[in-house]
């Protein structure tokens, strides 16, 4: 009895408990197993068994409160993913695989996935056009826009902006920014590049050293007047992309908008030039 009030109050733990002070750590291990493609039942199903050993599908079923159907179907996914294995004896027991190992399989299962998407391309862009265009009107050039949620997109879309510029690159952006920036090698393309870049940052004195390998002349402290919830990044005169909601903001989910807008770019651009008129040189 002991034991199964254990395992219940690990996840449905009040106030009161003394197993409350773990809620926050398990929903934060949730979180960051579902950027390993978990829902957040699977997760939960996998903490289960990698704190409580191997247990049946009725004691995974009580202990967590989840429907009969549910269990079995979170528990032979999680078998499909090589993350949890079940016992040839009966009752079944399911055991989770510990957890560097489980990172391995998704980690490697997903780079997999990619590297199969990546051999598809030829062949579906042949597909592709075999199939006829049947607009019969020119159309107009009309300013776009894109939505833009998680880093993953983001990240995305900054590398396909930067493959692609011929003439200038500007980005602006708090420390929190460039220091995600930094460790994303965003820039790295540029650094020996003919193209002119210019970068406007308010990182200390502390992360300086993400500017080694990039021409100081090219890079500016902005003042301290200017909020850290201001970035953006433009790419010649025809790419924006402006962050809604940036790394410098406690929120899960970075936002930003792209756009080919000519007004909004020339706006965004006037901005970083009267804030680079502004600013300061970064010294050696």
């Amino acid at each position: 009895m002991k034991d199964e009030e254990i395992q219940q109050s690990i996840f449905d733990s009040s106030d009161g408990s003394n197993m409350s002070e773990h809620r926050g750590s398990l929903d934060k291990l949730k979180e960051d197993l579902s950027q390993f493609g978990l829902t957040s039942n699977q997760s939960k199903v996998y903490i289960f068994l990698g704190k409580y050993g191997s247990k049946t599908a009725p004691e995974v079923c009580k202990s967590l409160k989840l429907p009969r159907t549910e269990t079995y179907h979170l528990l032979t996914t999680l078998q499909n993913k090589g993350i949890v294995s079940a016992t040839f004896q009966h009752p079944i027991r399911f055991s989770a695989t510990p957890l560097n190992k489980a990172i391995w399989v998704l980690v490697n299962a997903e780079k997999e996935r990619v590297n199969m998407l990546e051999r598809q391309e030829k062949s579906i862009v042949e597909l592709w056009d075999t199939i006829p265009e049947f607009s019969t009107t020119s159309e107009e050039k009309e300013d776009k826009f894109q939505m833009l949620e998680g880093a993953n997109q983001i990240h995305s879309k900054i590398k396909e902006m930067i493959a692609n510029t011929t003439k200038e690159f500007l980005a602006l952006g708090s420390e929190k920014d460039f220091l995600k920036f930094y460790h994303s090698s965003f820039f790295e393309p540029l650094d020996n590049s003919k193209i002119d870049l210019k970068l406007l940052t308010s990182s200390s004195e502390k992360s300086i050293y993400i500017f080694d390998d990039i021409d100081r002349t090219k890079v500016k402290k902005m003042p301290e007047s200017i909020q850290e919830n201001l970035c953006f990044l433009t790419k010649d005169d025809d790419e924006l992309l402006f962050f809604i909601k940036n790394a410098s903001q406690s929120t899960q989910h970075v936002t930003a908008v792209w756009t080919d807008s000519a007004s909004m770019i020339y706006s965004m651009k006037m901005l970083f030039s009267s804030v680079w008129s502004k600013s300061k040189n970064i010294h050696l």
